[in-house]
């Protein structure tokens, strides 16, 4: 099979044929039908995951077709299209994997960083971490749905994003632009906040009532006098410096949650964080329910990302992109 690896930090991945693997108990072989080419694969080859395995095929964007079922599995089904998610494993056991939080458990390994992910034509994943899609739905288009997907739509959940409710996006890329559609399908109202007006036009496309561009205007105060200022800001910027720009223009009791996040660490001014009862917080993709509930979501109201499909052999060049910041909209490795 064809697959592209990393085989250590700062090394471009290398393109090369491998033998199709075959599942071990309790996992199920996948044809890659699609891979997203996402933010966090580059994280991966700068080095930014100190517990990453190398070498390692990326990818965690992954839709695709089961083909073989390892010992002890029944479930699902040779034939079945199913998604991988970031989330590739836990431990079971522990507190949080048998409440259903498998993404918060100690022990967790994940897809394209520590086990081989989409970047290949056939792919291992744990029966238990693979999501049937929904009838219907466009396998390339929704690649992204396994990680901003899940990202964006679980973030509005842990921040308590509902009917009425104003929701500010800071970014409108690969999960930010995701989040509009996602909030205004729940109801709320929506604000995007960007560097500059370049997004503009699209987050009004979307749906937003609201766009502030940094590079003009302080997001807080804008942010404070819609209405008396957000109930919830989902950062989906890969800057800590954007989020933290926004706490001002929050309503009391409300929720600044970081789904993006840079190298920075998170400094806030205390006292006005008290006297106003807000509240911080961030949330990792989700867990394997989580991906039922977006998938279900995003086929019920329509919702999938504008994609441009690519092929494995350009998968390098798309990250080369991405690093230089050239890269426009959200390109999925589609296999034949």
């Amino acid at each position: 099979m064809r697959a592209a690896v990393a085989s250590e930090v700062n090394a471009p991945l290398t393109l090369t044929e491998r033998d199709t693997p075959t599942p071990g108990v309790g996992e199920v072989l996948v044809r890659v039908l699609a891979c997203g080419v996402c933010f966090s694969d580059l994280n991966l080859l700068r080095g930014h995951y100190p517990f990453a395995r190398f070498p390692v095929i990326p990818g965690h964007e992954v839709t695709g077709v089961v083909t073989a079922l390892g010992e002890g599995v029944s479930w699902p089904e040779v034939g079945t299209a199913v998604g991988a998610q970031f989330l590739y494993d836990s431990c079971g056991h522990c507190d949080y994997c048998v409440r259903g939080d498998q993404i918060l458990c100690p022990s967790k390994t994940i897809t394209g960083v520590v086990a081989d992910g989409g970047y290949a034509e056939y792919a291992l994943f744990k029966a238990g971490f693979v999501t049937p899609l929904p009838a219907g739905l466009d396998p390339v288009a929704a690649a992204p749905l396994m990680c901003a997907g899940i990202t964006a739509f679980n973030g509005l959940r842990q921040g308590g994003a509902r009917a009425g409710a104003r929701v500010a996006v800071v970014g409108a890329g690969g999960i930010g632009s995701l989040a509009v559609r996602y909030a205004m399908a729940l109801g709320a109202r929506v604000a995007v906040v960007g560097r500059s007006r370049r997004s503009e036009e699209q987050a009004k496309a979307l749906g937003a009532e609201l766009y502030v561009a940094t590079d003009e205007t302080d997001p807080s105060t804008v942010l404070k006098a819609w209405d008396g200022g957000a109930d919830l800001v989902l950062n989906a910027a890969p800057s800590t410096a954007a989020a933290v720009a926004t706490l001002g223009g929050l309503a009391p009791d409300g929720t600044l949650l970081l789904c993006g996040y840079g190298p920075e660490p998170l400094t806030l001014p205390t006292q006005p964080m008290v006297l106003n009862r807000l509240h911080v917080a961030a949330s990792p993709s989700g867990s394997p329910h989580d991906l039922r509930d977006t998938l279900a979501f995003s086929a019920a109201h329509g919702i999938l990302p504008d994609v441009t499909p690519i092929t494995l052999e350009e998968a390098p060049a798309t990250l080369d992109a991405m690093a230089a910041g050239t890269a426009r909209g959200r390109s999925v490795i589609a296999f034949a």
